[in-house]
């Protein structure tokens, strides 16, 4: 007997798709993928030509929530305090006091952050991993839920530094943005012709309603089988002849997540081999170490496709308990 999700999280997540589609034209996929990285716990990086809707999209989420919203526009200049925050000598009380950097949010875009310098990039690293900042020795606990959405330009490389493999597995997911066809960017240019949508909308949930989410997202049932199956497509990533290093364990660790995050957008309880093929690319492809030959991102998506036709997929009763 198949199981469905609690209609009432089913719902939210509804609300929320629509609520996105009243800016965004098209890129359903996208949403989808992006709700399931915050399902997941996770963060999403955003790779695309500038014009693409990147920022758009992150703003019809963060408004779709009733939730604390951060940008942080990342330029050379910008320094790890600005991301951070930092202690500053306030002389009326004589003593020094916290300011919080953006990061303190609910919902982080992390704009352009390739543009930022490698020591400004890995203040990101603490905040990303364990939901926690620390300055001047003291931590201090991030709010939940906490997503970063960053977005770069795979373009463009004057003036930026590549984010170095620690950054990307940060990552959940690296995605783009899907293509327009004909009639959907003629629907574009009507919705906003006169009007702009993104102003005019309102949150569905509130940051709660998400929390339940994510802690209902932990309990989606994966059969034995399919983790079974999940680790053998990892373990090939680390042995594929044009692989240098293969999926981290932290990156096994995410495929799992976001296989459980992908199955509640569906509205099931339980994962199916759909839900694992769905995300196998945004999830594994930018952690994989190609060696010289392998080349760029354009390989890693074809390896990990490659490896999912060759990995034997058992047949089951994938709602059996």
């Amino acid at each position: 007997m198949r199981r469905k999700v609690n209609g009432m999280e089913t719902d939210i997540l509804k609300r929320l798709r629509g609520n996105i589609a009243e800016v965004m034209i098209g890129n359903e996929g996208t949403v989808r993928l992006i709700l399931t990285c915050m399902l997941a716990r996770g963060h999403v990086l955003l790779e695309d030509v500038p014009g693409t809707g990147k920022t758009v999209l992150a703003k019809s989420l963060a408004r779709s929530v009733d939730a604390r919203f951060g940008r942080i526009q990342f330029t050379p200049d910008l320094l790890p305090s600005d991301v951070t925050g930092l202690n500053y000598f306030d002389a009326k009380r004589s003593e020094f006091v916290f300011s919080e950097g953006p990061v303190f949010c609910n919902i982080l875009l992390a704009d352009e952050i390739n543009r930022a310098t490698p020591k400004t990039q890995s203040s990101l690293l603490e905040c990303m991993a364990e939901r926690q900042v620390t300055v001047d020795g003291v931590t201090r606990e991030l709010a939940e839920p906490f997503l970063v959405i960053a977005t770069q330009n795979p373009l463009e490389t004057l003036g930026t530094f590549p984010l170095p493999e620690a950054q990307m597995d940060r990552f959940l997911m690296q995605i783009s943005m899907e293509d327009l066809t004909e009639k959907q960017e003629l629907a574009m240019i009507g919705r906003f012709l006169t009007g702009e949508p993104l102003r005019s909308l309102a949150a569905v949930c509130s940051s709660q309603d998400i929390v339940k989410l994510q802690e209902q997202c932990r309990e989606i049932y994966i059969h034995s089988e399919l983790l079974n199956y999940m680790v053998a497509v990892i373990h090939a990533t680390r042995k594929h002849r044009l692989a240098q290093g293969g999926v981290s364990p932290r990156g096994t660790l995410a495929f799992v997540r976001a296989a459980q995050g992908y199955a509640m957008t569906e509205g099931r309880d339980y994962v199916v081999p759909e839900d694992i093929k769905a995300v196998a690319v945004p999830v594994l492809a930018h952690r994989l170490s190609l060696s010289i030959e392998g080349g760029g991102r354009r390989t890693a998506v074809s390896v990990i496709n490659e490896i999912l036709q060759n990995t034997p997929l058992p047949t089951e009763d994938w709602a059996r308990r």
